[in-house]
Parts: structure tokens; C-alpha cells; sequence
């Protein structure tokens, strides 16, 4: 092969290899299908904000009532503002059980937030709700500002 046809066959690869890389990131021109993740065998959350908590007070003198609330969180991506669902079930102010609701915009969005749907239960179920401050959950770094969003709102709710 002559040097001439091998540089032209390395660009001609590169610049597929360059489409086939901006496709990818492209935003999706479907509407995104909700697809909800569910945690610990629970049921998924809807895109709603709403409480059902008890009516008393948690245990150990939380200040959060016992229950399952449920909140979107929203974060922004390169993609734009993205919305997250997040239901806590809570028990003597700590997460007993958590579901996240995909809201994905675009293909990138999607793919994260099932990361971090997926990973979420092992970082904070047992823990104290005030103690929450997620920052990256199986390699999404993004999502975790909605759903540090939605705990606010839901510790709201709680009290």
C-alpha cells in the first residue's frame, strides 16, 4: 500500500470515527421514555412531588416524620436541565429504601442516570437523612446535584 492511499484511508477512519462520535452526544429527537429504577424491591417513583408520611414523629427524636416521599430533583448537564425522581422511604430519620425515576432528555442523560439508579441504595439506605450529600454514584457526577435537589425537598416534606 502507498503511503498517499494509507493517509487517505487513516483520515477517511478518523472522520467516521468523528461522526459517529458527535451522533452519539447528540441530543435524541424522540421524546425520552420514563423509565423507572427501581431499589430494594420497592415501587418506583412518580414524577409528582408528594408525601405519605406517618403521623407521628420518627424514632430516636428525629425531627422527620416516618414514611415514603417522593420529589424531582433538577441539575444541569452539557445537555441543558434535567429532572431526576427520587422517592425515600424513611424510618426514625434514616433511609430505609430509595427509587429513582429516570426523566432522560437524550441518550448521555439516560445512560447516567441508570447508573446512578442503579447505585444509589448501597450509598445512602441505613443512613441518617441530614447525613446525605451525594457527590458521584457509579460514575454519575451530575445527577447527584438533582437528587441532592430532591432530599432537600423532601426532608421538607418529612418534617
Amino acid at each position: 500500500m502507498t503511503t498517499p492511499l494509507r493517509k487517505t484511508i487513516y483520515v477517511g477512519l478518523a472522520g467516521i470515527s468523528i461522526a459517529g462520535t458527535a451522533a452519539a452526544c447528540a441530543p435524541a429527537t424522540e421524546a425520552p421514555a420514563q423509565t423507572p429504577a427501581t431499589q430494594n424491591g420497592g415501587q418506583a417513583g412518580t414524577a409528582a412531588p408528594s408525601g405519605s408520611g406517618g403521623s407521628s414523629a420518627g424514632t430516636a427524636g428525629s425531627p422527620y416524620k416516618d414514611g415514603t416521599y417522593k420529589a424531582d430533583g433538577t441539575y444541569t448537564s452539557p445537555n441543558g436541565q434535567e429532572t431526576v425522581g427520587v422517592e425515600l422511604t424513611l424510618a426514625g430519620g434514616k433511609v430505609s429504601a430509595v427509587n429513582i425515576t429516570e426523566h432522560p432528555s437524550n441518550p448521555n442523560t439516560r445512560k447516567f442516570q441508570g447508573e446512578f439508579a442503579g447505585g444509589i441504595a448501597a450509598q445512602i439506605v441505613g443512613k441518617d437523612i441530614d447525613q446525605l450529600n451525594v457527590s458521584k454514584v457509579a460514575g454519575s457526577s451530575l445527577t447527584s446535584g438533582g437528587f441532592n435537589d430532591a432530599v432537600q425537598q423532601i426532608k421538607s416534606q418529612a418534617k
